[in-house]
């Protein structure tokens, strides 16, 4: 497809508002999203702009761009797209995905986008809505993809631990024999390896023969190195260095890189699980899996290293399971926002083991599910790659829609 582009001032093209003050006394809630720089916080009964709305943020969460489908209300921590001025809004979301919003941050003690200084931006952009919108459709089936992805590796996860949960905390197997049943949906010889007896123990009825074992004993938990002993660089040489935010978020910008050649003991690969043990207890303490390749580990994260390979998607899905359990001690720590699970907790924590046949046929059933998962997560890893790559320069018409490169990707899509 090509289109006629032109250059012109952002401030020409659209028009960006700040958005508009609504104290937490005055809300009263409603169906309307409130959008801060964050993004959806919060909702309202009454709504400030029209769907579609493209939103930035202008103070705190600086450089995320947030497409709004229903009406909503506007943070005056934010700028929003007041007009469109007949683009399509896709497209202008798109396009400002691909700004550094901290170039056009006021120099402050709380520094915020200036508005004045985006307006002037010049753009190069194609000159109809029709050619806007096939560049935004193109790149929105991207982002559908990996949301699709997302959602069936939430389906997955939820498949392990509610077989976890099963025969691992409700004990159903047990049960059913104990009632004279055979375990539902399971073969003779798994469920031979099941008792029929539970019995008392320090942490209340378990099965017969399963032993109380501490959390810490079922693996080891290397924390990682503090961050300075890394030298890090911020050019990205090296092999990228992972704290919190980059479970999160996946290697940005942001990202530290080392070159220095630290112990093995502090170098990731794929696969390897994390227990993020420091943070705020709802949205940090949390266990992962890397699949971004080659890293260094920062401290207040664990690598969790089975002591038995056949336990590996057990003691996985173990601390999945407790994540509550995590949050729940790191809230009762908690001292400015922040919360901890120490070794001394993981000591204290105990559970009730399995023989190792067990533990080898519950990997045979949940084995695929959890690869399935790790071939999604690396499969969106990729498209995100592809896309941020290719997305400035479609914008800009670096490249056209019948590129080869697009057309693979559109392929992986379609």
């Amino acid at each position: 497809m090509s289109c006629n582009w032109i250059e012109l001032p952002l401030g020409d093209f659209i028009e960006l508002k700040r958005g508009y003050d609504l104290p937490k006394g005055k809300r009263k809630f409603g169906d309307y999203p409130i959008v801060s720089s964050a993004g959806t916080t919060d909702y309202h009964a009454e709504f400030k702009v029209t769907a579609p709305g493209v939103v930035t943020g202008r103070y705190g969460t600086i450089g995320e761009v947030f497409y709004v489908d229903i009406d909503f209300w506007p943070l005056n921590t934010t700028l929003y797209v007041k007009d469109f001025k007949g683009n399509c809004p896709e497209f202008v979301y798109y396009l400002l995905k691909t700004f550094d919003f901290h170039k056009y941050s006021d120099k402050a003690a709380v520094p915020g986008v200036n508005r004045n200084h985006l307006h002037m931006e010049l753009v190069r952009v194609p000159d109809s809505y029709e050619s806007q919108k096939k560049i935004a459709e193109y790149i929105s089936k991207i982002d559908k993809k990996v949301s699709i992805n997302q959602q069936l590796n939430q389906t997955l996860e939820a498949m392990a631990q509610a077989i976890f949960k099963s025969w691992f905390v409700d004990f159903d197997p047990v049960k059913a024999k104990m009632n004279g049943e055979q375990p539902a949906e399971m073969d003779v010889a798994t469920a031979s390896l099941f008792p029929e007896k539970l019995v008392e123990s320090e942490i209340g009825l378990i099965p017969e023969g399963w032993v109380e074992t501490p959390l810490y004993d079922i693996a080891e938990y290397i924390n990682g190195a503090a961050y300075k002993k890394f030298e890090p660089n911020n050019e990205g040489i090296g092999l990228p260095i992972v704290k919190i935010a980059e479970l999160k978020a996946g290697i940005t910008q942001k990202t530290g890189f080392s070159t220095v050649d630290m112990p093995a003991k502090y170098r990731l690969e794929d696969n390897d699980i994390l227990f993020s043990w420091s943070g705020n207890p709802d949205t940090s303490i949390d266990t992962f899996v890397w699949a971004l390749g080659e890293a260094w580990l920062n401290q207040h994260i664990f690598k969790v290293v089975p002591k038995s390979v056949l336990s590996r998607d057990y003691v996985l899905c173990l601390l999945k399971f407790m994540r509550p359990v995590f949050a729940e001690i790191a809230r009762d720590k908690q001292t400015t926002g922040l919360g901890h699970v120490t070794v001394k907790d993981l000591k204290r924590l105990t559970v009730a083991l399995p023989s190792e046949e067990l533990l080898i046929k519950f990997n045979e059933k949940v084995s695929a599910i959890i690869a399935q998962n790790f071939s999604l997560v690396k499969q969106n890893q990729n498209l995100e790659k592809l896309r941020d790559t290719l997305l400035p320069k479609l914008l800009s018409g670096e490249i056209e829609l019948g590129n080869l490169q697009v057309e693979q990707v559109k392929a992986l899509v379609e």
